[in-house]
């Protein structure tokens, strides 16, 4: 816990700062997700882990989601509020399907979850939007 409770914590306080400073709101979700994504594929297996049933884990992933669920959730509304991306996106949800892509990075070395979680992202957009 203790060697990733810094990196939770510089992810869940990066949230702010890139809303006032990004391009747009869809901008500062997608570069709070390539944040987030940086975690957990550079913590070899982290992104395995958190995604399975057993205890060893349970407290890290609880601390992990109650950091960066509201974070993750202002970063969504302002997005909506934008008209940048369709409503209605759980940021559990997202944040779950980002670690889902995540997984088995490291047994592949021709996987790149980043592609699938850019199409991810487009698939969020509102329709017309680029």
């Amino acid at each position: 816990m203790e060697v990733y409770h810094p990196q939770i914590e510089a992810c869940a306080e990066a949230g702010p700062p890139l809303l006032a400073s990004a391009d747009s709101s869809f901008d500062a979700l997608r570069q709070w997700i390539d944040l987030f994504v940086d975690f957990l594929a550079t913590k070899h297996g982290l992104a395995d882990a958190l995604q399975s049933d057993g205890d060893r884990f349970a407290t890290l992933r609880a601390y992990l989601v109650d950091r960066l669920e509201p974070v993750s959730a202002q970063l969504l509304d302002s997005a909506v509020e934008a008209g940048d991306i369709r409503p209605g996106i759980q940021p559990y949800e997202l944040m779950r399907g980002v670690g889902n892509l995540c997984i088995g990075r490291d047994d592949d070395p021709r996987y790149d979850p980043r592609r699938l979680i850019d199409l991810l992202l487009q698939g969020l957009r509102q329709p017309g939007q680029a």
